[in-house]
């Protein structure tokens, strides 16, 4: 995999081995979702089940300035590392199950809140709503903070969540990047 944008693109990402299903993300789709967010320079990211890095090493690449990758599979974790090392900023890795990360902020409130939070859990992750909800009730959002989830066509979202709207949808191969924005 390559980067595809900013300060790094063109360089290479190992794919980590590990015990859950490994889906990196397509260039394709990497590049279409970083134009749509036009210009984070100095914005804020959260990558929650960053697997390769790949995508918090593109928004690093593409000038973020506080990033934080969040990933379960211990197995991940050398390759994570290895990848995120060649960031032109300190990315924070955190080996902690999504679930318990997003709830662990909600109670601790210290984190300061993300402008950007991407999640691309695996596609046979039942739970991805559920955990979009709970982010948008915790401190990891303020007002114009954008939530976006990368998820199989065939799984979408049958009711609204409370403080998000729907603001674009993008369609690649046989997955969708949803895009909302947190309004309080």
């Amino acid at each position: 995999m390559r980067i595809t944008g900013g300060v790094l693109s063109g360089r290479k990402v190992s794919v980590p081995n590990g015990n859950n299903e490994i889906r990196p993300s397509m260039d394709r789709m990497r590049e279409s979702v970083f134009a749509c967010l036009g210009d984070i320079s100095g914005l804020s990211f959260l990558d929650i089940f960053t697997g390769s890095g790949i995508i918090a090493l593109e928004a690093a690449s593409r000038g973020a300035s506080v990033i934080e990758a969040v990933e379960q599979d211990k197995l991940k974790r050398k390759t994570l590392l290895e990848n995120v090392s060649i960031s032109p900023v300190r990315i924070n890795c955190k080996f902690i199950p999504a679930e318990l990360y997003v709830k662990r902020s909600s109670l601790k409130n210290e984190q300061p809140p993300f402008d950007i939070i991407f999640l691309d859990p695996p596609f046979y992750y039942k739970f991805k709503w559920e955990l979009v909800e709970n982010i948008a009730k915790s401190s990891l959002v303020t007002g114009g903070s954008r939530i976006l989830i990368h998820r199989p066509r065939n799984d979408y979202l049958n009711a609204d969540i409370e403080g998000l709207k729907k603001i674009d949808s993008r369609e690649y191969g046989r997955s969708i990047v949803d895009f909302f924005l947190f309004f309080n």
